[in-house]
């Protein structure tokens, strides 16, 4: 299987709502991710990426226009360790607190289903790094809705998908997103991740990213570069809200 070029994944749609990329560089040095958040509602607009600790938080851009911080105010990236976790809502804290307790990236989110956003039931997509020894090995996760209904007509059967990579390519990665694309209700992400190429330096590799996402929608994009030979890093947070 050939990678796809990333700039034309993101480009071909308006639409593909919040999405992880995982891979390594193209020198293969580095274990590389980025996270992305787009908005069509006023309130899913007003945000913006801050730093916290060693990972980031969404935060309210004008805290007197936020109308409903579910879903939208939480935690996408915390470490905890040689692990760096990367993901689209508060399954970030349930996946740190479950691997601390000893449990596996699998394991902690069996707790969790999709968003509660009827009629969307947005997936949640999360994604693990884990930098250790002068190696690197990642996993994604998406948990998504079934077509059964109960009696309120709500969504009620999950989906489980995880997919572990080891030895990740240098200039290779994985994309997962919410959504396939625009759409009422939003259409939910199908397939495996898909295999996208990792070009250029931090800098080159996030305007990459940034410029290719649709130019209304598009919100905040985080991406950090993580050195596999002694787990150092460089993150670069980009908003379009200032």
């Amino acid at each position: 299987m050939n990678a796809v070029s990333l700039a034309k994944e993101l480009s071909g749609t308006s639409y593909p709502g919040r999405g992880i990329v995982i891979g390594t560089s193209p020198d293969g040095k580095f274990a590389v991710t980025a996270y992305f958040i787009m908005g069509r509602s006023s309130n899913s607009r007003n945000r913006v990426f801050v730093t916290e600790g060693e990972g980031i938080r969404t935060q309210a851009f004008d805290p007197s226009k936020l109308e409903d911080p579910s879903l939208i105010i939480y935690a996408p990236v915390r470490v905890l360790g040689k692990d760096t976790i990367v993901t689209n809502g508060d399954q970030t804290d349930t996946i740190y607190d479950g691997m601390k307790k000893g449990l596996t990236f699998e394991q902690s989110l069996r707790c969790r289903t999709f968003e509660p956003d009827a009629p969307n039931f947005t997936p949640r997509i999360s994604g693990l790094l884990h930098v250790e020894n002068g190696s690197f090995d990642y996993s994604l996760s998406i948990l998504k809705s079934e077509y059964g209904r109960n009696a309120e007509g709500d969504k009620v059967s999950c989906i489980r998908n995880t997919f572990c990579y080891e030895r990740p390519l240098a200039g290779e990665g994985r994309f997962i997103h919410t959504y396939m694309g625009d759409g009422n209700p939003l259409p939910s992400y199908q397939g495996e991740p898909t295999l996208v190429d990792i070009s250029g330096n931090i800098d080159e590799f996030t305007n990459t990213v940034w410029e290719n996402l649709n130019a209304d929608n598009k919100v905040s994009l985080f991406v950090r570069f993580i050195n596999i030979s002694d787990g150092t890093y460089e993150t670069r947070i980009v908003n379009k809200n200032k």
